[in-house]
């Protein structure tokens, strides 16, 4: 497997708008719908359809404030460089740190979803399952950005072909519950919204293929858009048709909500069914999450703030091979020996101190750079100042303080160990 330097391969410019946005609505999608619906349920009842438009518009504060910056910076390192032009290097290190251990922790945790899934229907070990899929995920990644793509763009097309799915079977049943009775309020409409929040986390990724997009200050924009407009659609109709098939009572209580709506309406070989495609989404979530960090530590390499090691290019393939290496070990390591729920919920607590930071980086580049050439730029504003981004820090503010004070803990740790690397590296002059 032959490496370069970096500085003689660049990234091969290869996507369109189709596969960009295919890869966005694919790691949206992912495995989260199949449980949430459920939990969200239990919570709101039958307005959890309404929770699912609050979801979708707290991840639109976000959402926007990424697709002005993607404009300004079509940079594969994405959310380290906009920080670095707004806070810093250390600043842009820790968020750049963040996203890498949350790829990480994502890239394991679905990885034993998938072989859960697996171990279901076929058996198997679990470990060597998930080890497994992460092993050809990674040397599919490492074969071309081009090849990982359309194979993510054909498991998204099986992943809401399962959703349409759910749809088309409970389109007889609309009309038998009341939508808009609220079990506990708007108070519980608003608290699945917060919940159902984490079924639209991935929308961020696209960005970081700015560098293999053609027309990125156009395409990134439109697909990053596009891509929650169409899971947000998704996701209501799913959401309708599932209280109205299955009582909400009956979905809180269940582990595979959507697969029991479609044993219910179509009878128990629906549910064979919908398990194979939940392999798809989960495998293509951890297809396109390893995709998505090796690109930032690519862009890291590329501005001297990791080991130059990461910014090297297969020479035959042009994909890093070293971080896409370095993120199987570590996500392999962290199947292993970490506890995966606990893994899940602090690589939730990166990604909101990641949204935090990113909609503090939107405001302060209004001001910090007025005159800089936005390609896109976010409606509402007072002046210069983008009231959706203000919006979106609050929102995520409230996303933080809901987790758990242990979460929270192991989270800010993981932070502090951050910055002593960072330390390290730079007095040991690894980095600049």
């Amino acid at each position: 497997m032959p490496i370069v330097d970096r500085n003689k391969l660049t990234l091969k410019r290869e996507l369109g708008l189709w596969e960009v946005t295919l890869a966005g609505i694919g790691i949206i999608l992912g495995a989260g719908i199949y449980v949430l619906v459920g939990k969200a349920a239990g919570v709101t009842g039958n307005t959890v359809w309404l929770s699912f438009l609050f979801g979708a518009l707290v991840a639109a504060f976000t959402g926007l404030s990424y697709a002005e910056l993607s404009t300004l910076f079509p940079k594969a390192g994405a959310e380290y460089v906009y920080t670095q032009h707004a806070f810093g290097r250390k600043v842009a290190f820790l968020i750049g740190w963040a996203i890498i251990l949350s790829g990480i922790f994502v890239a394991a945790t679905v990885s034993i979803g998938f072989a859960g899934y697996f171990a279901g229907l076929f058996g198997g070990s679990t470990l060597i399952t998930a080890g497994a899929l992460l092993l050809v995920v990674t040397a599919i990644n490492w074969y071309g950005i081009k090849q990982s793509a359309r194979l993510g763009a054909l498991f998204t097309l099986i992943e809401g072909a399962g959703l349409i799915l759910i749809i088309f079977i409970g389109l007889p049943h609309l009309g038998s519950v009341d939508y808009l009775q609220m079990t506990h309020g708007l108070g519980g409409v608003l608290s699945a919204g917060a919940l159902i929040f984490f079924a639209f986390l991935g929308f961020e990724e696209i960005v970081r293929l700015s560098e293999e997009t053609k027309n990125p200050n156009r395409t990134i924009p439109r697909a990053l858009i596009i891509s929650i407009v169409i899971t947000t659609i998704l996701y209501v109709l799913v959401a309708l048709v599932a209280v109205s098939v299955v009582n909400a009572e009956t979905l809180a209580t269940s582990s595979s909500p959507l697969a029991d709506v479609a044993s219910v309406a179509l009878g128990p070989e629906a549910f064979f069914i919908l398990s194979v495609i939940a392999l798809f989404s989960t495998a293509n979530t951890v297809l396109l999450e390893i995709m998505a960090t090796s690109r930032i530590m690519y862009g890291m390499a590329e501005f001297k703030s990791l080991p130059r090691a990461f910014g090297r290019l297969s020479r035959s393939r042009r994909t890093p091979t070293i971080a896409l290496a370095l993120l199987f070990v570590a996500s392999a390591v962290t199947i292993a020996v970490t506890d995966i729920h606990l893994a899940a919920e602090v690589s939730d607590f990166f990604l909101f101190m990641t949204f935090l930071i990113i909609n503090g980086v939107a405001i302060a580049l209004r001001y910090k750079m007025p005159g800089a050439k936005r390609r896109f730029k976010m409606p509402l504003n007072i002046g210069r100042f983008p009231v959706l981004a203000l919006l979106g820090v609050i929102a995520t503010l409230l996303l933080l303080v809901s987790l758990n004070s242990t979460i929270v803990f192991y989270g800010f740790l993981a932070m502090i160990v951050g910055a002593l690397l960072y330390g390290c590296m730079k007095y040991g002059r690894i980095i600049q």
